[in-house]
């Protein structure tokens, strides 16, 4: 919004050139991002410990700490964090830019079925919520629209196709069939996040070290002559979703600022849900799928925990870990949540920087 008020104006007031440069939005949509946070956070945490009463239902099949330590806290703090990054978007990105309004689609999308899924848990007292099937169908028509906007945004050119990380020019071209490998893209970030989300602060961090990491990746991507340099596939237009990321990393660190041990709330599927699909529709925009998979490492690591627990057990009658996701197998082996939230914040970092390092490796 700010981008058009008020860069037309700067042939008069040369100040207002600043709003032409990507760099400077993003961080204001960081600083706006955070500073609604701050503001909104006591009044929207307080109004949630109102009407929540008991907090969030916590799973009996969990760690029986969890019982004590996390029973009245109230969930839904997701909202904050949509409305913190919804402001600093809209505010400081070019709002002409398609690829926003798709990433959007999904950040609210998923943020609505996420909330749909944490007011029935609050609700109903069931920490089951919404109906597993119905809401991977729901997110999957949400991505679907998505990813058809922006594959018709990217044009021939560019739709359909994914770039091979650590090889020079390798490009698959999925073709239509890109739709399917899109939607596993968006749908699975959206659930790693959400799975990951279950310690205070746990989820936030890597979620702010992977936007602040596509910030600069959809920055790289969405310039020609660093495209060129670093050998990678130019997606023209795909630079303002700098601003996207640098709103999410704002509304990130505001939102730890309540969310850290021990937590005056959680955000709830309304903002794991809305925080992995946006990551992935960004990831599809950028055309960095493969490597959202080593920057996002640490939530491909808690599902496929999951997978193997569950398939394990099937099979074998015999489990692998001592709980999943993973991160409950380390507090069951007597690690300190602290312990075990820094530690993986520490590993998200590491594989953000190898994630990184794909863009010149080839």
């Amino acid at each position: 919004m700010l981008y058009h008020l008020l860069y037309p104006l700067s042939s008069s007031v040369p100040l207002f050139n600043v709003f032409k440069y990507l760099t400077f939005r993003t961080g204001g949509a960081v600083m706006t991002a955070l500073l609604v946070s701050f503001l909104v956070g006591p009044q929207l945490i307080r109004w949630l410990k109102s009407k929540q009463k008991k907090g969030q239902p916590i799973r009996d099949d969990g760690p029986q700490s969890h019982l004590i330590t996390k029973q009245g806290t109230p969930t839904m703090g997701g909202v904050l964090i949509l409305l913190a990054l919804s402001v600093g978007t809209l505010l400081w990105a070019d709002l002409t830019n398609q690829y926003v309004w798709a990433v959007l689609l999904v950040t609210l999308g998923f943020g609505g079925v996420g909330f749909l899924d944490d007011y029935l848990k609050v609700t109903k007292r069931n920490p089951k919520g919404f109906p597993g099937k119905l809401k991977l169908l729901i997110e999957g028509l949400i991505a679907g629209v998505a990813i058809i906007w922006i594959m018709l945004a990217s044009g021939p050119e560019l739709s359909g196709k994914v770039a091979i990380p650590l090889l020079k020019n390798a490009i698959l071209d999925f073709g239509p069939a890109y739709i399917l490998f899109g939607l596993i893209v968006v749908i699975g970030a959206g659930n790693a996040v959400n799975l990951t989300d279950g310690l205070d602060g746990l989820a936030t961090m890597p979620v702010i070290i992977a936007a602040a990491t596509f910030a600069l990746i959809a920055y790289v991507a969405g310039n020609l002559v660093f495209a060129q340099y670093l050998q990678l596939l130019p997606v023209p237009g795909s630079g303002e979703l700098a601003v996207f990321c640098g709103a999410i990393v704002g509304a990130g660190l505001g939102f730890l600022w309540f969310n850290a041990p021990p937590a005056m709330v959680f955000m709830g599927d309304t903002g794991s849900l809305s925080l992995g699909g946006a990551l992935g529709a960004v990831g599809v925009v950028t055309k960095h799928e493969i490597v959202l998979a080593i920057v996002g490492g640490l939530f491909v690591l808690e599902t496929v925990s999951v997978m193997v627990q569950v398939a394990s057990f099937k099979l074998t009658g015999k489990r692998v870990f001592r709980m999943a996701p993973l991160h409950h197998h380390y507090e069951e082996k007597g690690w300190a949540e602290s312990t075990v939230v820094i530690r993986f914040w520490i590993i998200a970092v590491i594989l953000a920087i190898v994630g990184l390092s794909t863009l010149k490796l080839r």
